[in-house]
């Protein structure tokens, strides 16, 4: 009841927000207010063959069921220098994946589960259900006021936020970056924050993000669990780079990134250099795109190289293992690191078919191990208005791997799944 009560007061913000941007009819004085409104529907059906040897197999058989639903809507407004913007979405889920993941040892292995607010400053959620192989909520995903001037921007609530140049892996990206696996990325999850950009005449720029989160586990608001960041963009003949100052959570981040086309290729990178309470810890990708016509297709690609200075050294991704790395299993359950080990390689390719249809073979490699993902994502306009979004993801390598399955505690059984198969058809609206 008290989520409840919570979730309700800030629609009723919401609604004064909403007044302060009054429909064009509505409004009494010579600035009118645009409006736009649209949105979407998603089902996504998920099937993951599960490995004999799997602590899952016990539980859930040789494989595993997801179907959710995904409901998102958008109203923005623009009223002279002033703009609003809110998203709501409303997610059902029935996931045999979910009911599977309560198994795992929570402190080692964060759990997979619905998206939730249990960080974030504003409870703007209010979950139904999330027992078993069922979750329902409805959220505000988005929802800020910001002002634009003619070189300053200001924005306060729930929005989103990107840095970087990394494609596949984005250590740089410190704010929700999204897993370099991930299939649909089309939008990414909204944080609390102040945001600001000021805009050179050189066309560099300045931006400045402050975070306000909570504890997880006290729900009260603490400066450890908080981020300041700066972040300039300057160009330098037809040089870019990037140079980042942050405070984030307890930590200190140092970074140098950059993006440069030579010969056609657009080589990019970042560099951070972090300070931990243990540590220094170095992290950084690097890697080159390109673009070409062959056979009368559109073509591009991507080599990425990605060294994460948090991950387990040796290639250890026992329990005690990863226990012994703190710094690691804190990234791991914020959902800022996505991978155990140390080096990896990347390879992300696109060729557009027909110019409704685009197949992407993707590729993500653990060099230690080595043990690896191959993904084949498909996407394709079918309709107006409807697109299809399919993918077929096949891990390799030895057991005791990343991607061939980890060890569990319980002896001669792994963490591992096998083949999935990704199916989603979207309406826009």
């Amino acid at each position: 009841m008290a989520s409840l009560v919570k979730f309700g007061w800030w629609v009723g913000l919401l609604g004064a927000l909403i007044a302060f941007f009054p429909c064009p009819a509505a409004a009494t004085d010579d600035t009118e207010t645009d409006w736009e409104f649209g949105g979407y529907g998603k089902f996504r059906y998920i099937h993951t063959r599960v490995p004999g040897d799997s602590i899952f197999h016990a539980g859930s058989g040789s494989s595993l069921e997801d179907y959710s639903f995904e409901t998102r809507l958008k109203a923005s407004a623009r009223r002279g220098d002033w703009d609003f913007s809110t998203d709501a979405q409303v997610i059902g889920v029935h996931s045999e994946t979910l009911l599977a993941s309560r198994q795992l040892p929570l402190a080692i292995f964060p759990r997979a589960g619905i998206i939730n607010d249990d960080r974030r400053w504003f409870n703007l959620s209010h979950v139904f259900t999330n027992e078993g192989t069922n979750a329902a909520l409805v959220r505000l995903d988005r929802l800020s006021v910001g002002y634009s001037g003619e070189r300053a921007v200001v924005r306060f609530g729930r929005q989103a936020i990107s840095w970087g140049n990394g494609l596949l892996y984005t250590p740089m990206d410190i704010f929700n970056p999204f897993d370099p696996t991930l299939v649909d990325k089309e939008y990414k999850s909204g944080d609390d924050m102040l945001y600001g950009q000021y805009l050179f005449t050189d066309g560099s720029d300045m931006q400045a993000v402050a975070m306000v989160r909570r504890n997880p586990v006290s729900g009260e608001v603490e400066s450890d669990q908080s981020s300041v960041a700066i972040k300039y963009n300057g160009l330098s003949g037809g040089f870019e780079y990037d140079l980042l100052l942050s405070r984030h959570y307890a930590d200190f981040i140092f970074g140098l990134g950059g993006s440069a086309d030579i010969g056609g290729v657009l080589w990019r990178g970042d560099l951070l250099l972090t300070e931990t309470d243990r540590q220094n810890v170095v992290t950084g990708v690097g890697g080159a795109s390109y673009s070409w016509v062959s056979g009368s297709h559109n073509w591009t690609a991507a080599l990425e190289y990605y060294f994460n200075g948090f991950g387990q050294s040796g290639g250890d991704y026992s329990t005690p293992g990863l226990a012994g790395n703190p710094n690691l299993l804190r990234r791991l359950a914020r959902g800022e690191v996505f991978n155990l080990g140390r080096h990896y390689f990347g390879l992300a390719t696109r060729v557009e078919v027909t110019p409704l249809l685009n197949l992407s073979p993707n590729l993500f490699v653990n060099l230690t191990d080595p043990s690896a993902l191959a993904q084949l994502v498909l996407s394709y306009d079918w309709k107006q208005d409807w697109q299809v979004l399919a993918a077929v993801n096949v891990p390799l390598g030895p057991k005791g791997g990343e991607f061939g399955g980890i060890e569990a505690p319980q002896t001669g059984l792994y963490i591992a799944t096998g083949a999935s198969l990704f199916a989603q058809l979207a309406w826009y609206f």
